[in-house]
Order: C-alpha cells, then structure tokens, then sequence
C-alpha cells in the first residue's frame, strides 16, 4: 500500500470527520498526506473546519494510529477502498454523504449489474419471513448476477442472508463496527459463509465497537449501494424505515410489501405505501418489472429443501429431538445434545442452509418440512 493510503487512513480516523468535509480538505490541500503537514491556519480556511477539528487533525499519534489500522488491515486480508478509485462503488459516489473509505472483507464486486438492499423488522413474524425467503429465492431465478444487500441484523437481515446463501447469489452485510468485531455474536458462523460468498462491508476503523448511533450511520450505505431497497416488514418505526428514507433521499426505488391492516409488526410498511414513499409489490416479478429488468426470467432452479446428503449422526439426533419435542431455543438443543452452544451454532447453520430445519425469531429451531 502507498505511502498516500496510509494518510487517507488516517483522515479517516479523525474524530468527528465527515465523508463530505474530508473530500473538501483532500480538495484544498490536493492530498491526504498535505493534510497532515498544512498549518493549523490554513485548515480554517476551509468550510466545514473548525477549531476543534483543526485540532484533531493537528493532533500527534494519528499517522501512527492509522499504521496500526493498517498492519490489521494487511494481517486480516482487508480490503481499503477509497473514495473515486475502481473498486469503489459507484453507486455510493452518487450519494452526496458517500464515506471516504470502506473496508471490505470478502471478495466481490461492489459495481455489479444488480444490487438490492433488502431490510426490515428485529423481530419478524411467519408473513415476514415467508415474504423474504420466497422474494430471494424467486429474484434468483430472475438473475444469478445479482447482490443481496443488508445489514446482519437479527429478524429480516439475518433471513436476507441466509435466503441468499441458499440460492448461490453473492450478499454484502454491512456492518455497524470495525472488523475487529461480530455483532451480534451468534452470527459470526453466518458471517463466516458471506465473506466466502460476498463480502462483510464497513466504513468504521476495527478499533470501533458496535454502538447504537453506528447502525443509524451504516443504513446509509445499505441505501446507497444498491438500486433499490426493499422493506419486507417493519413496524412504525426503526432502522429499516431509516435506510427506505436514506434511499428515497439518494433517489432510488423503495419497495415494500402490505401488511394486514391492524397488524403492528407491518404498520411501517404500510405507512410507506400510504404516504407514496415505497411502491407495493407483491413478488419478485413486481420488482423485476418496476426496475424494468428483462420480463422472461430464466429457468427456475428446483427450489425443494436442499437435502443433497444424508444427514450425519449429530445432524439426525437434532432432527430426531425436534421432531419430538417441538420448537426448541438454541440453549435447550445445546443440553439435550451435550454440545457446548458455540459449536452447536455452526451444525445449526449448516442445517438451515441444507434445508434440515427452520430457524424461527429469536433462535429458535423447527424442523422444516
């Protein structure tokens, strides 16, 4: 990596630096490295700059914080992607509020030909979950090329993913914290399989913890990077109406799907449709067809449960007890099986992603079928 880069890391680092103040200092002072050696007054002639700011930037340590950053960076097999070079989504730089840099792990391309962010509620019912498996599966069958968008959260996120996953399409979550971090934890097997099928995307430096105010900035790039966002359920407020109002800001489609009139779990989604901030869709032949992709989608893959292998030992005695004994948490399958949950996890994923079983709100596990 360029001596440059080490300097752009740092701009980044600045406390309080902003994606639109730090491309108006690169502008003034024709580098980032400048930045760092122009005098304190001449950052003052910069609007958006002021004395604390100046002094942040003037502040001694921070080229060596941003050589840390990139040891890790180096060590981890990171990607630093910079505001306006190649890799760098375009899609982002049409956004007046873009990050200066991204770090990226995983391998895949942020300018592909389709994009779409898909998001909702934490706590999603049957109707949610159903709408979202059956949505990603179905846009499969439209286009192999496209990228499935969202943020790693539990409910509709984790569902995005995971559907995703299932049926061979690249997917970015983006993160809400530095790399150096999994939130939350019991996705860290999840987030395992995207970076080897898509990418973990973050504009936060790996020192920064996941924070409240951190996932409100992140919505702004699940908005931005793709061609449109699709709200599966939601309720009247929350993180997924905060990324359809950063989108419809970037000027891009918002989609959404009506709920049961009454029904609190799709009071957001319906506000949308009703204040004409989303269109209604009710499939992904809607979506293809408002995105004005080709109409004649190609041949539907066998989209039956994925039971390509007999299941092992281990796999067959989970089965075996849910089928039994109903719907169990994570915790309960863990003492019955006498596998501690950390190992548990990835068995549980793996079924899930084989078809076995069903991963329901608030992890619990049914078996599917």
């Amino acid at each position: 990596m360029a001596e440059e880069d080490v300097y752009r890391i740092a701009l980044g680092l600045v406390p309080g630096i902003g994606g639109i103040t730090a491309r108006k200092i690169l502008a003034f002072t024709g580098s980032a490295k400048a930045v760092f050696s122009v005098p304190r007054k001449s950052l003052l002639n910069i609007n958006g700059v002021g004395d604390m700011l100046a002094d942040r930037i003037s502040r001694k340590g921070i080229v060596e914080q941003a050589k840390q950053e990139l040891d890790f960076i180096n060590r981890k097999g990171i990607k630093c992607l910079f505001y306006g070079e190649d890799e760098y989504p375009e899609r982002l730089i049409d956004c007046y509020d873009a990050p200066l840099l991204l770090y990226m792990l995983g391998s895949v391309n942020l300018n592909g030909k389709r994009i779409l962010s898909i998001v909702g509620t934490r706590r999603p019912g049957a109707y949610g979950l159903d709408m979202c498996k059956h949505l990603v599966r179905d846009l499969a069958s439209w286009s192999q090329e496209l990228i499935i968008v969202s943020g790693l959260a539990y409910g509709i996120d984790h569902c995005a993913h995971k559907s995703a996953l299932e049926n061979d399409l690249d997917t970015i979550a983006v993160l809400g914290h530095g790399l150096k971090y999994m939130y939350p934890a019991l996705h860290r097997e999840i987030a395992g399989k995207i970076t080897e099928q898509g990418a973990l995307l973050t504009d936060f430096a790996s020192d920064n913890k996941p924070e409240k105010n951190n996932f409100i900035r992140r919505n702004r790039i699940i908005g931005g990077l793709a061609d449109a966002t699709i709200v599966v359920q939601s309720g009247h407020k929350g993180g997924a109406l905060i990324t359809a109002d950063l989108a419809s800001s970037y000027h891009r489609d918002v989609f959404t799907f009506p709920g049961r009139v009454g029904d609190p779990a799709s009071a957001g989604c319906n506000r949308l449709i009703k204040t004409h901030k989303a269109s209604l869709i009710e499939g992904a032949g809607d979506v293809a067809y408002l995105l004005g992709w080709d109409p004649e989608p190609q041949p539907e893959k066998d989209n039956q449960i994925k039971l390509f292998r007999e299941p092992s030992e281990m796999e067959a005695k989970i089965i075996e007890i849910l089928r039994s004994e109903g719907n169990l948490s994570i915790d309960v399958i863990s003492l019955k099986c006498s596998i501690p949950v950390s190992r548990i996890s990835g068995v549980l994923l793996e079924m899930e992603l084989t078809g076995y079983i069903r991963c329901l709100p608030g992890n619990i596990y049914s078996p599917a079928g």
